[in-house]
């Protein structure tokens, strides 16, 4: 079975972290203003091909109606440019998590709702095994609500004619640990070292850069992520993330 994990450096002194992470923000800095400002020209592009559509509308000769399909090419090479201009923003930008202990359970049960008619018109089967005693953790609601969505997507992916979709949770020592499983085709060990690597990816139109995303994602939480994949015999992704601090009890008054 292909596995592969996401360590972090821990032979490494705070000193030399703290200069790397300062690196990584200047570059991730000058990266995303990079792509908003490609992002103006491109506007500009994709507009005037909507005005030259319009004047293409009552195409009748063969030059014209060659024309509209030159303009239509342009517009979805357009909008897979707009589209991965996107997903490198979201990737690239330093994240500043607004971290409230939370209840992993019902965070997860909301999202396989709102994901549910997706499942549902692929014939895909959703279980749910929650811990019931797992405890809080501290989450970004909205960035990890990105995160797992990117994961349950990449179910779906897997299972393009059906499947069975497993979401269990369980406690371990200070963490807590979140297993989604799919029935797919899996992949094999190669693809799997690098499904974690930023613009990897096995689809035609994917900007791979859903699964990368969701590791910053996650070990911004202070957790990891890894994934263990079998070709014929479908992938499983395990989230740990750490167990939220629990407050000191307030001391008794002394008479």
């Amino acid at each position: 079975m292909a596995t592969s994990h996401l360590h972090k450096p821990d032979d490494q002194s705070a000193e030399a972290i703290e200069r790397l992470m300062d690196q990584y923000t200047q570059i991730a800095r000058l990266a995303g203003a990079l792509a908003h400002e490609i992002k103006n020209p491109l506007s500009t592009i994709r507009l005037n091909m909507e005005l030259l559509l319009e004047d293409l509308d009552d195409a009748e000769s063969p030059g014209q109606r060659r024309a509209v399909k030159q303009v239509e090419l342009v517009q979805r090479e357009c909008q897979r440019l707009q589209d991965l201009l996107d997903d490198f923003l979201n990737y690239a930008k330093v994240r500043q998590l607004d971290l409230t202990p939370t209840d992993l359970n019902a965070q997860i049960d909301e999202l396989l709702d709102f994901f549910a008619p997706e499942t549902r018109s692929t014939e895909i089967e959703v279980l749910r095994y929650f811990d019931p005693e797992l405890p809080h953790v501290n989450l970004d609601r909205e960035a990890f609500r990105g995160a797992f969505l990117n994961l349950l997507i990449n179910a779906r992916q897997a299972m393009p004619r059906g499947g069975q979709l497993t979401v269990r949770t369980h406690g371990q020592g200070d963490n807590v640990a979140v297993r989604v499983i799919d029935t797919g085709d899996g992949v094999d060990e190669k693809t799997a070292s690098q499904m974690f690597e930023a613009f990897f990816s096995t689809k035609p139109s994917g900007s791979g850069l859903g699964l990368p995303t969701t590791s910053k994602i996650i070990e911004a939480h202070g957790g990891r992520i890894s994934v263990q994949s079998e070709v014929g015999h479908g992938t499983q992704f395990t989230i740990e993330l750490p167990v939220s601090p629990r407050l000191p009890e307030n001391p008794a008054r002394s008479p």
